[in-house]
């Protein structure tokens, strides 16, 4: 596996690094061990999947508040997708910056989200399929979405919107929700002890 960090501090490209043969190749795509050798403690709560049906199909910007804050590791298994993280940490010199990455089945490319981002893709394949390994459990009491649109995070997605739920769609801006998210997403001396 080669990690390679992004230019939000914590968050990492993961690509595979495949051993060929004659058959193909061969290639971990998880290993607790390689993640916890750069300091990344992540262990594996929950493994989730999305079907896309839809070229232009948007899930996100979901997040959940601490302290059930998620880490996720990302995959595309089969078609392919832009993947958008935005830094939520309010301590942060990338506060409400965002990456967007392409992930597809034929770059085999991950993507690990540390705690306090929100997380969000739009697919650019009909078919997409997506692997989520997820460091925490789903927690609907402290959910919480951004806007894909919001004119604050600036994120310009590369094909227009044909499919998004009803819940994402009627999302909170930043600007609805700045007060809140600096104060539930702040560092707590409980969450560093």
């Amino acid at each position: 596996m080669i990690f390679s960090e992004t230019k939000l501090a914590g968050a990492y490209v993961v690509d595979i690094d495949p051993q060929k043969d004659n058959r193909g190749h061969f290639a971990r795509v998880f290993c607790e061990d390689e993640f916890s050798a750069r300091g990344l403690k992540f262990s594996v709560v929950q493994a989730s999947v999305s079907l896309n049906a839809k070229r232009g199909t948007v899930r996100g910007l979901h997040f959940q508040y601490p302290p059930a804050a998620e880490i996720k590791y990302v995959r595309c298994m089969r078609g392919a997708l832009a993947d958008v993280i935005v830094d939520l940490r309010p301590e942060s010199a990338t506060y409400l910056d965002h990456l967007m990455i392409e992930l597809s089945a034929e770059n085999g490319r991950g993507l690990y989200i540390p705690e306090r981002f929100a997380h969000g893709f739009i697919t650019l394949q009909d078919g997409t399929e997506v692997s989520y390994f997820i460091g925490n459990a789903y927690t609907p009491a402290v959910q919480g979405a951004l806007r894909y649109d919001d004119p604050h995070l600036k994120i310009e997605w590369p094909l227009p919107v044909s499919v998004i739920s009803g819940r994402d769609r009627k999302a909170s801006s930043v600007f609805e929700i700045g007060a809140e998210l600096k104060d539930r997403m702040s560092v707590r001396e409980s969450m560093v002890a």
